[in-house]
């Protein structure tokens, strides 16, 4: 039976040069995906403009109206035409495409806009007067005189009219208004100095969904009030400053306490040289620098600048700029692994504040006594002073006389007399007054209490001295009596032998045997029997998504954390006061002890305002 297949066809093809616009139109369909990548294209051309302001309307979602207005440099009415040409660009001369300092460089987005929609572009640079032109599918118009007193507008209206398959592929204007406004905001993250407005136009009327002012200061000064406004205090409050700098890299930004992580990915924002990118290489080495302090479902939230010479990154390896490639790899990953775990080291025990709102927010007290009104009947029924310290008296229990005024009854617990008191405000974690339900610590401090889980507490601080212990000693290697052979592809076991150094040092010695297959012959002793092939099956998918495996690393530390939690005093021991303040003080002086091992946070720190808040005091 002969099925002749629809793409394949008898006749000899013919080779046909394509029009301008059908070129445009193919281009577009890679720059402008979306309307957010519109406004993406046209705010970074107003960035490398140099504008202080810019400002984005859009209506329907962007699909009928994206106008960007910048107060940047401009363009003369002879640049115009030469703006909305292919390839045609002032960023670049062509004759160094590594050596790219700016957002834009390829010349091909106004071009694409042009080709899919109506486009219009007024401009004025310093000397000239306005002038504007517009492109509709393609069909270039005529330069004209026009009115504006500084910098650019854009104009693109009714975008994939010239290519109305695409229109199908657009999601809700809901969904395409916040992909703009994510857009937005993150290019605002990367520029500090810069104020940004975004307005939804409905029936003619703007209404502001975003607005950022420029910031003043140094870059960090700026970031700091910039993520504030955009991200929230609470981000802010509970970020530690991130500004390391080695072989030529510099990192720089804000990275959260692992007791402030999320749900999702959605506050993970990485910059390489002010531009966002959704890099695999580096948010998984933001994942690596955090896997010790956080759970499988939680993540970090940080804002992170990579600045690296543009000659040692390639800028230009995705369509949407989105993604870039690194002449050293190792050493970006590196720095920000190091740079993060650093920073979170030199934290010592402290937690997020949000914890400790969060557990006043539990609280609930009893809602208050509805005092009747003051009615001249109730000031009547009211009972005076005299009579209800008569009613008191009377219904007070009868006391032998022999027995002196106090408990009828013997105390239900022992009592022993109080060890002279630590003075609260020596110790950021306070001192030691009492222990409930035989697990949580109530520690007075100068300004409040903190209430310490025990188990928690001592579980972080087991591991971090078993992690510390394995650091000197080196890891322990257990040979096997006869080395377990797996069976892979031959691309698989290439892939092992080229990380097998690495593989080694955390205690794993592989080699090859025969092609397509490895033998095992060395496991780190910590962890006991091991499925060889399992094991090796997540390294290379490790190896395939991240570049680099951390799965033995994680499996010893999981292993560590076991330890370290039947090792650690358990919920529902008795302490004594001085083994309670030798918690807290070993609590100040450990790295990392404001979470336990799976990031849950280790006490939680009440201030005196709030706890008189609760009880009607302020």
């Amino acid at each position: 039976m002969n099925v002749q297949t629809p793409n394949i066809s008898t006749d000899r093809p013919v080779i046909r040069q394509l029009d301008e616009a059908a070129i445009n139109r193919i281009a577009a369909g890679e720059v402008v995906e979306r309307p957010a990548s519109a406004v993406k294209e046209l705010v970074e051309n107003a960035l490398d403009a140099g504008a202080t302001r810019i400002t984005v309307d859009f209506a329907d979602g962007g699909k009928t109206l994206i106008r960007v207005t910048d107060d940047g440099c401009g363009m003369g009415a002879a640049d115009l035409p030469l703006a909305v040409a292919r390839h045609a660009t002032s960023k670049i001369d062509g004759s160094d495409l590594l050596n790219i300092r700016s957002f834009g460089f390829r010349g091909e987005a106004l071009a694409s806009l042009g080709a899919v929609g109506r486009l219009t572009i007024t401009s004025r640079t310093a000397g000239e007067d306005a002038a504007q032109i517009t492109v509709t599918g393609g069909r270039l118009g005529p330069v004209r005189p026009a009115a504006l007193s500084r910098g650019t507008v854009v104009e693109l209206r009714d975008l994939f009219h010239a290519t109305p398959a695409r229109l199908k592929f657009l999601r809700t204007d809901r969904a395409e208004a916040q992909a703009i406004a994510e857009v937005v905001r993150r290019l605002a993250m990367a520029e500090p100095l810069v104020g940004f407005t975004l307005n939804e136009v409905s029936d003619g009327t703007p209404r502001t969904i975003f607005r950022a002012d420029p910031q003043s200061g140094d870059f960090f000064d700026a970031l700091h009030g910039r993520l504030t406004g955009i991200l929230g205090a609470d981000f802010t409050g509970n970020a530690l400053k991130i500004d390391v700098e080695r072989d030529g890299l510099h990192l720089a930004g804000y990275a959260a306490l692992p007791t402030y992580s999320r749900g999702s990915s959605t506050q993970q924002f990485v910059f390489v040289n002010g531009r966002p990118v959704q890099d695999k290489l580096l948010l998984g080495a933001l994942r690596v620098a955090y896997f010790d302090v956080l759970s499988r479902d939680r993540h970090p939230a940080a804002v992170l600048n990579l600045s690296v010479d543009p000659e040692r990154v390639d800028v230009n390896v995705h369509p949407a700029k989105a993604e870039v490639r690194f002449r050293e790899p190792e050493a970006a990953r590196s720095l920000i692994i190091t740079g993060l775990r650093h920073a979170l080291s030199g934290a010592g025990h402290r937690a997020s504040s949000t914890v400790g709102a969060e557990t006043l927010a539990a609280f609930r007290p009893e809602p208050p006594m509805q005092r009747p009104a003051q009615s001249s009947l109730w000031q009547v029924n009211r009972p005076a002073a005299s009579a209800l310290a008569a009613a008191f008296a009377a219904q007070a229990p009868s006391l032998p006389p022999a027995q002196e005024p106090g408990f009828a009854e013997a105390p239900a617990a022992r009592i022993d007399a109080a060890p002279i008191a630590e003075p609260a405000s020596s110790h950021p974690l306070g001192a030691a007054r009492a222990q409930v339900h035989e697990n949580y610590i109530i520690a007075q401090t100068a300004d409040g209490i903190v209430i310490v889980d025990q188990h928690a507490a001592h579980e972080r601080l087991v591991y971090e001295r078993l992690k510390r212990q394995q650091a000197q000693q080196g890891i322990t290697r257990q040979a096997l009596l006869i080395p377990e052979i797996v069976e892979l592809s031959p691309t698989d076991a290439t892939r092992l032998l080229d990380a097998a150094p690495a593989l080694e040092e955390a205690g794993l010695v592989i080699e090859a045997f025969g092609p397509g297959a490895m033998a095992v012959r060395e496991v780190p002793a910590l962890l006991g029997q091991v499925n060889a092939r399992a094991l090796l099956l997540d390294i290379l998918d490790e190896l395939a998504d991240q570049g680099q495996s951390q799965r033995l690393r994680a499996r010893m530390d999981a292993v560590l954390s076991r330890m370290s939690c039947h090792g650690s005093v358990r919920s529902g021991r008795q302490m004594r006061p001085e083994e309670m303040n030798a918690l807290l003080r070993e609590m100040e002086a450990t790295p990392l002890s404001g979470q336990c091992n799976h990031g849950r946070p280790t006490y939680v720190e009440l201030k005196l305002p709030d706890i008189e808040k609760l009880f009607g005091r302020r």
